[in-house]
């Protein structure tokens, strides 16, 4: 029994022998004047303070557990079934349940059948209710020796270069007076060289997200590229320990100095009770007759800790890690879904901006300022919202794209987009056809800024959130002003706009041609048709003759008189 407990229980008891004293020649005196008066209510009070008495002691006697066994059967009974807290375990169940009605939801039939493993996966943890430790660092720091310590045998090379540990390996270990398994998990190492050392950084990072408690093992000082790792973990909620590794390297005096380093690099992350110091794999030291001394590994420290952390909050982490990982998981399908609406969305928008661009290039409207309420299509909003699961009519449709394109107008946007579409179109057309071809590529692109805002707004359930409709259009065109997307932009539109124009105006210069080319030949005759003089407006007005034997027979009164006599008497 430590020293200071011993002291604190013989004063305890000299106290309470000091005040038995006191109380019993007060209670004998009280006793006596109450009896000559009421013999029944001494009697009563004598009774009621020999019980207060007993009470006293009884529970000075349980606090300092001077009755070995007393209070600890319950504890005993509690930790033969490991439970996990029934309101986490419920939530982390409904959060599965969730899970499984949003992965219907999924096309992509490799992600589906992922997320449906991963789900089957976190409930088998919920029923087994095993404990996973997580040993976490940088490349060749000791982890590997420390699961050899830890399983007294050897499981991996010691002296590994770094990116010898390739996945994560994981290795069953009891400790005394726990119930449930615990679960050694090695990782590969982190912050290593190359496309091979993130990627195993990446699966390291995976696996230390799963943990129930994890390991952060290090050999000397945090550095700022293994403390971001480590806080990042303590932000989603990671029981963590600071292991500090290879102490037998360092004097006494310098070992003390990095502990303290440590315990502040990480304070407000990890306790200072959770920073501790070992050394899972003591260098060899080399004796004078040749041989070699191997010194036990260090590790009591960690493993006391540890065993403490697990039997006090080992249900709690359990239940905490499971409720994250199902949290994880339904936010990794919402990821999806989100993604692949996205891109349906996107599909529909890139339809409907070269529709309105085609429009506005046949019928340009007469005011620009009107340019931004013909780009914003009602139906367009329409099919957006059912992509999202908002099925809504028609003329709420037109209500949101009216709103949207005056506020469109009423940003200047209109003018801004006109102005940067006529800066990249570089070419040369007639000034007609310039006008047409600008109206048509700056009502796509209006159409486009239109549609990334109402999916920004069915995304978020129909919320333009706190700056409203205009925050979201503003942020949307300035995405569209950046130099890529206007190179592509533009680069789309001469395709789908311009060139259509290009080939429109080609066609009526070869008609306008052949109509030159007909009024220039020698026996061209202008001539006016006297039984049509109905279909024109202008009696003066000419019209041309088809040269040769053609228009001989075409033109030729007896001919046409003839055939008309034939036709009225059929």
């Amino acid at each position: 029994m430590p020293l200071s407990r011993l002291l604190t229980i013989l004063i305890g008891i000299t106290l309470i022998l000091g005040m038995v004293l006191w109380l019993v020649t007060a209670i004998s005196q009280l006793y006596s004047q109450v009896y000559w008066t009421n013999p029944f209510l001494a009697n009563l009070l004598l009774l009621l303070v020999i019980a207060l008495l007993a009470m006293l002691v009884v529970a000075f006697a349980y606090y300092f557990r001077l009755f070995p066994g007393f209070g600890q059967t319950q504890t005993k009974r509690r930790r033969r079934r490991p439970k996990i807290p029934a309101q986490k375990s419920e939530a982390a169940g409904e959060t599965l349940q969730a899970v499984r009605k949003q992965v219907g939801q999924i096309q992509d039939e490799v992600a589906r059948r992922a997320l449906l493993l991963r789900s089957r996966e976190i409930e088998q943890n919920l029923t087994r209710g095993d404990l996973r430790v997580v040993i976490f660092g940088t490349g060749s720091a000791g982890k590997t020796s420390l699961v050899n310590a830890l399983l007294g045998r050897m499981v991996g090379r010691v002296d590994a270069p770094m990116g010898t540990t390739e996945a994560g390996a994981t290795y069953c270990l009891k400790l005394p007076g726990l119930e449930r398994n615990l679960l050694i998990t090695d990782t590969p190492g982190i912050l290593e060289a190359g496309v091979a050392g993130t990627e195993r950084e990446r699966v390291a990072r995976s696996l230390a997200a799963e943990a129930d408690l994890l390991l952060f093992v290090v050999d000397n000082d945090l550095l700022r590229s293994e403390r971001r790792p480590l806080e990042a973990l303590a932000e989603i909620g990671k029981r963590s320990l600071l292991v500090f590794n290879k102490t037998d390297l360092y004097p006494e005096e310098e070992r003390e100095i990095i502990l303290g380093q440590l315990r502040e690099r990480v304070r407000g992350a990890i306790a200072p009770s959770d920073v501790v110091a070992i050394a899972a794999h003591p260098q060899a030291i080399p004796l004078d007759n040749g041989g070699i001394f191997q010194a036990e590994p260090d590790i009591m420290p960690l493993i006391r800790r540890m065993a403490a952390i697990l039997r006090a909050e080992g249900d709690d982490l359990v239940a905490d890690n499971i409720l994250l990982q199902s949290q994880r998981l339904g936010e990794e399908a919402r990821r999806l879904i989100d993604t692949q609406r996205r891109r349906q969305a996107d599909r529909v928008v890139d339809r409907f901006q070269w529709i309105g661009a085609g429009v506005i290039a046949c019928t340009p409207v007469p005011v620009i300022d009107v340019l931004a309420t013909a780009a914003v299509n009602a139906q367009m909003v329409v099919e957006i919202g059912k992509i999202y699961g908002c099925d809504i009519n028609m003329e709420r449709g037109r209500e949101l794209a009216l709103s949207l394109g005056k506020t469109l107008a009423s940003l200047g946007i209109v003018e801004g987009a006109v102005k940067l579409v006529t800066a990249a179109l570089q070419f040369n057309l007639s000034t007609f056809a310039v006008g047409k071809a600008i109206q048509g590529v700056t009502a796509a692109y209006l159409t486009r800024i239109a549609g990334k805002s109402f999916i920004e707004y069915f995304r978020h359930d129909q919320d333009w959130g706190d700056g409203g409709m205009t925050e979201v259009v503003q942020q949307q065109f300035q995405l569209t002003r950046k130099d890529e997307f206007v190179k592509a932009f533009v680069k789309d539109a001469i395709a789908r706009v311009v060139e259509p124009l290009k080939q429109e105006g080609n066609l009526e210069a070869e008609i306008e041609d052949d109509r030159d080319d007909v009024r220039s030949r020698p026996d061209f005759r202008p001539r006016r048709e006297p039984d049509r003089e109905d279909e024109y407006e202008d009696d003066d007005e000419e019209e041309y003759e088809v040269p040769g034997p053609l228009g001989e027979l075409l033109y030729d009164d007896d001919d046409w008189t003839v055939d008309r006599h034939r036709h009225d008497d059929w």
